[in-house]
């Protein structure tokens, strides 16, 4: 039985993205067309000039993608695209583009949760993946059931995965406030580093002394699996405001302080609740997931608790259409379509258990 081939589009925010992957996960190709650099100067995705870029940028890699696959339209199963969650106008582009070449070319049309693309991104296999290293990339695949703890700028919460479909994810435990990538680049503000704030304060972290920068972790003796980052970025925040960092040093020590915190969070609220389920195989993805320092932490915790991790080679932890097409590739093979009239929501479909603010821990 041939595979079955999917194109994948993916818009949610800053990422112009499109691939050709297979249910079996592997990448015929994957071109990502950043916009980090037309949104550097406003320190953050502005949605109107995300929309603006994703309509100049959208038609061109898809035919790339197409080319670099080597296939024809025609010669693709299914239309996979990123409907929800993620800025409305951005959205709207992908799914937009994604409606009219279903229509154009008499293809199925399935829509994809971008958290769901995310949680199934470890299945997908690049060319490249085979030679990363341990930190940097391809790892063996998760067994189902699994615990994950995905984190990225505008989303960070712990799901138990049962199977590749959203009806099969459950949600354990999200962060109340902030998002642990959100966090990064509030604190890169503060410390003026710049947009995007992860990856240069996973740099700096390398030359500082965090025990030099006293801070509190959040919600650290609270049961559950739930985060706070808001706090943490108020703490610098103090910090910076009593006493600004004199020189190189002191900012690499603030990076280094805060990152610990934020990586020691997320690894043993992950590790409790893998030991809570009863499950074996734990799972880092998302754009956080690139942190050399929180992927270094993670392994180490899953070997002194007997699991096994599996992290995303770099390219799949942040925004790409590998991992939309695999997961319209599932519902594809489950058997699942959309019709033309597919909409963007900035509603995700996973249920979310977890109250945002002050209250009760978690929703009845």
């Amino acid at each position: 039985m041939r595979p079955v081939w999917v194109l994948g589009l993916e818009s949610s925010c800053d990422e112009t993205a499109a691939a050709v992957v297979s249910t079996d996960g592997d990448v015929a190709s994957d071109v990502v067309h950043s916009q980090v650099a037309i949104h550097a100067p406003y320190g953050g995705v502005v949605p109107e000039i995300a929309s603006r870029d994703h309509l100049r940028a959208m038609g061109p890699v898809v035919r790339e993608a197409l080319a670099r696959a080597g296939r024809s339209l025609a010669e693709i199963d299914a239309i996979a695209v990123t409907n929800r969650p993620g800025l409305i106008g951005a959205l709207l582009v992908g799914v937009q583009l994604a409606k009219g070449l279903a229509w154009a070319a008499g293809k199925p049309l399935v829509g994809v949760d971008h958290l769901v693309g995310h949680l199934l991104a470890p299945f997908v296999r690049r060319p490249s993946d085979q030679n990363a290293d341990a930190l940097g990339a391809a790892a063996i695949p998760p067994a189902f059931p699994y615990v994950a703890a995905l984190a990225s700028g505008g989303h960070t919460a712990i799901y138990r995965v049962d199977g590749p479909l959203a009806r099969d994810v459950r949600e354990l435990g999200a962060t109340r406030d902030d998002a642990a990538g959100e966090a990064f680049d509030k604190v890169a503000k503060l410390l003026g580093l710049g947009y995007p704030g992860g990856p240069v304060i996973d740099r700096l972290a390398q030359r500082g002394d965090p025990s030099r920068v006293r801070l509190v972790r959040p919600m650290a003796h609270r049961k559950g699996f739930e985060f706070s980052f808001s706090g943490l970025k108020t703490q610098i925040a103090q910090i910076v405001a009593k006493a600004p960092p004199r020189d190189e040093q002191e900012v690499a020590d603030l990076c280094a302080a805060f990152q610990a915190v934020a990586t020691t969070s997320l690894v043993e609220k992950l590790i409790a609740a893998a030991r809570a389920e009863g499950v074996r195989d734990v799972v880092l993805t998302g754009g956080v997931a690139a942190n050399r320092e929180l992927r270094a932490r993670a392994a180490e915790a899953a070997r002194d608790n007997d699991l096994r991790l599996t992290v995303p080679p770099f390219a799949s932890c942040t925004d790409n259409a590998a991992m939309i097409a695999y997961a319209g590739a599932q519902r594809f093979a489950a058997g699942e379509r959309d019709a033309l009239d597919l909409g963007a929501s900035s509603v995700g479909v996973l249920p979310r258990r977890t109250l945002r603010g002050a209250g009760p821990r978690s929703a009845p």
